[in-house]
């Protein structure tokens, strides 16, 4: 008995971990850097998370600027941006990619 309360127990906080971490996605008009963090990018073979490969921040409450510590990476991380259909449009300067929510 305490076998299957113990295994139930551990499939409610997975479950609990993974809404958490669904909720942070979720889009509410306001800038929020969690919202890239399923995103991953090829950085020269690997596949990295975005915040290993550049910085995330906001400049406002509805635009969040990725800056890539390699500007070889704008590409990349633009293409990796667009293929997880999160809604947003990437638009880089080159140097900068900004995202508007």
């Amino acid at each position: 008995m305490d076998e299957v309360l113990e295994l139930a127990k551990e499939g409610m906080e997975e479950a609990i971990d993974r809404l958490r971490k669904s909720l942070t996605k979720v889009r509410t008009g306001r800038a929020n850097p969690a919202m890239l963090d399923g995103v991953r990018v090829d950085n020269y073979g690997s596949m990295m998370p975005l915040n290993q490969v550049s910085t995330v921040s906001v400049a406002d409450a509805r635009l969040l600027v990725v800056k890539p510590w390699d500007r070889n990476m704008v590409g990349p991380i633009e293409k990796a941006i667009n293929a997880q259909n999160l809604g947003l449009n990437p638009q880089s300067d080159g140097t900068v990619i900004r995202l508007a929510i």
